[in-house]
């Protein structure tokens, strides 16, 4: 099957992104959405400018549509972008969404009014065992946004592991957050992992908090050998 992966550059597009090749699909594109409102209910905002890198890095093709973020506008703009895909052969969409109803939803309209497959291999997994087998997988992702209670300032930056992933389960305990960040409580981007060809090298990179929320603003990277 031809398929497209919806790519903001995070541990799921990139799950996404594994999940179809290990099930034997042609990825023809990577789709990535660059929306202007740091507050969109559909698409990842920090650092998107890397889904390029990452793009070359897996050597997988990428499309980058873009859209100014207003809820519910912002999906005319991704059905542009479906449209393109269809008529270029893509035949399914795959999405790494797990809790969000309103994502999926939408995404599931979209796709079944173009006549698409939507594909969400990770719908409503267990987080714990998600995040473990991220982990397990040889994926090297870092944090690069936090929003909740409970994710400070030293968590930006910071690789996900086996010990992060407990210190993550305590928080939990404490302030009920998501340990996969479905609730929204973090951002997250990949720079290694199985699929990569490429390792990505952070060059420059800066802190940018504010009250009880920032980025890890990534302002050069570049790819180095494995």
């Amino acid at each position: 099957m031809i398929s497209a992966v919806l790519f903001s550059g995070g541990k799921d597009s990139i799950m996404a992104c594994y999940e179809a090749i290990h099930n034997g699909d042609t990825i023809a594109y990577l789709l990535s959405m660059k929306s202007e409102n740091n507050e969109s209910y559909m698409f990842h905002v920090p650092n998107i400018q890397l889904t390029e890198l990452i793009s070359e890095a897996i050597d997988i093709p990428i499309i980058k549509g873009k859209t100014l973020g207003i809820k519910e506008k912002e999906l005319d703009d991704l059905k542009n972008m479906l449209i393109f895909l269809k008529r270029s052969g893509v035949e399914a969409i795959y999405a790494g969404t797990i809790f969000s109803v309103y994502q999926k939803s939408r995404i599931d309209k979209l796709c079944d009014e173009l006549g698409l497959k939507s594909i969400f291999p990770f719908w409503q997994v267990n987080e714990e065992e998600y995040m473990n087998r991220i982990i397990d997988l040889g994926f090297e992702i870092i944090i690069s946004g936090v929003f909740a209670y409970g994710l400070n300032e030293s968590w930006l930056g910071k690789k996900i592991d086996k010990t992060s992933l407990k210190d993550l389960k305590k928080i939990k305990e404490k302030y009920g957050i998501n340990i996969s960040f479905e609730g929204g409580e973090a951002e997250t981007l990949a720079i290694d992992g199985p699929i990569f060809k490429q390792k990505i090298k952070i060059e420059e990179a800066e802190v940018v908090w504010d009250v009880d929320s920032g980025i890890y603003n990534i302002k050069k990277a570049s790819l180095i050998d494995k």
